[in-house]
């Protein structure tokens, strides 16, 4: 098993352009089930998640043609529906959280999907109800084998209709979006996702052909067609990966130009940094980070103590939780860091304990921070990646400290981050990948 070895401690300098977007990624990939033409997928990122999803589309049957390092052509045009109860088809499926976005592009053209329970991040329960109470107010039906833990999804036909999601799940609502493009009728969500992810996925349908209203908002109207075509398309930069960089540059308290970040639609990430009193600079489409030896978190008007907290877009994206946390330890000041969307994220607080880290985990979902300022700096230590996020937050924690650290299971960062041992070289890191 592969590990990073890590002299942390050195500042880094020189400018970095983010990778495309994984979750953009995941979704637009599934879409190109939805038509039988070409369909071109530009600035994909070369991750895990996103390659084995491609692998995956291969053995279904889509015609993959790489037409350079990140740009891939998909036609769909003979999927081969017996692969689907394949054991390597159940395999693939356990090891991808991705794989959920494929029942509804399945159930609109072929009216058949099977789902094993898809894989992913370790980190809490999340469930599936939102996918397919959307689905079957669409038409379609579902059995479960709960001893090969599988779904199996049918619809001879499907219907729009009007419906309330119980959450605004991105996922969710990209699978009904997929689904509901091809349905009879016209579908209303309501409490619908609206995630700039999300949202480029819809225009690539309408690019497709499909008819959706009021993208960006959280009720989205789509009219059913009989057929979509294909297109192409450019998948935005990755907003936890300018967030991760950003979180990096005030760790190591190095001077980091981060370039075409699609400022507009980073959201309030910058902000949120901001109020740990990172200062960023806005130059175009791009962001720089200029070096800073101390950074002192802001307080409220009444001079309580700041909390930072996840929610549905346009609130903080959960993925960059825990890069806020460990950035939080070297400023000065108190923070409280509110993971409310998942259950299990905080438990990597852990590890900053051991590096020295002044925090209280207070229960699953929230985490109290002391940042003890620029006289403090983390210690060295061995340590083991959960999951993407909480990886690069590792990561982050072990640049920063003085002397040589390893974090093991870095497959775990892989799945989200494309060569990011060779890009933070780049920039100065003493990194190295260690078998």
């Amino acid at each position: 098993m592969a590990a990073f070895q890590i002299e942390g401690g050195h500042r880094l300098s020189g400018s970095i352009t983010p990778q495309g977007a994984k979750n953009e990624a995941l979704q637009v990939l599934c879409a190109c089930l939805l038509t039988q033409d070409e369909v071109t997928i530009h600035n994909l990122p070369q991750i895990a998640d996103v390659l084995h999803l491609i692998e995956l589309l291969d053995k279904m049957g889509v015609k993959v043609t790489r037409i350079s390092e990140h740009s891939y052509s998909f036609k769909a045009e003979n999927i081969q529906t017996d692969y689907l109860f394949d054991a390597d088809y159940y395999h693939r499926c356990t090891t991808l959280r991705g794989s959920v976005m494929l029942i509804g592009p399945m159930l609109a053209r072929y009216h058949r999907a099977i789902l094993p329970q898809p894989g992913g991040d370790k980190i809490g329960r999340r469930h599936l109800d939102t996918h397919f109470d959307g689905l079957c107010k669409l038409g379609a039906s579902f059995t479960y084998n709960a001893d090969q833990r599988l779904y199996d999804a049918t619809a001879n036909q499907l219907n729009g209709c009007y419906m309330l999601l119980d959450e605004a799940s991105v996922t969710g609502t990209a699978n009904i979006v997929m689904a509901a493009v091809l349905a009879e009728g016209t579908t209303t969500i309501y409490n619908a996702a609206c995630e700039p992810y999300l949202q480029q996925l819809c225009k690539m349908l309408c690019n497709m052909g499909a008819k959706i209203e009021g993208i960006g908002s959280n009720l989205l109207t789509i009219t059913g067609v009989k057929s979509l075509h294909g297109c192409t398309h450019t998948i935005l930069p990755d907003m936890i990966e300018v967030g991760s960089f950003i979180g990096m540059a005030a760790m190591t308290g190095s001077e980091i130009l981060i370039k075409n970040v699609s400022l507009p639609n980073l959201g309030i990430i910058p902000q949120s940094f901001r109020k740990l009193g990172i200062k960023i600079i806005e130059q175009g489409d791009d962001i720089l980070v200029p070096a800073q030896d101390h950074f002192t978190i802001q307080s409220y008007i009444d001079g309580s103590i700041l909390t930072i907290a996840d929610a549905p877009w346009p609130g903080l994206t959960p993925d960059l939780i825990s890069v806020l946390l460990v950035v939080a330890t070297k400023a000065k000041g108190s923070v409280l860091i509110h993971q409310k969307m998942f259950e299990s994220r905080l438990f990597f607080v852990d590890k900053l304990i051991d590096m020295g880290a002044q925090i209280i985990l207070c229960d699953p979902h929230r985490a109290s921070i002391i940042g003890l300022g620029e006289n403090f700096h983390l210690r060295p230590a061995v340590m083991s990646s959960p999951d993407i996020r909480a990886g690069i937050a590792l990561l982050i924690a072990a640049l920063s400290a003085n002397g040589v650290s390893t974090i093991h299971n870095i497959d775990q960062i892989d799945r989200g981050y494309e060569n990011i041992d060779q890009r933070l070289a780049a920039l100065g890191a003493k990194i190295k990948r260690i078998s």
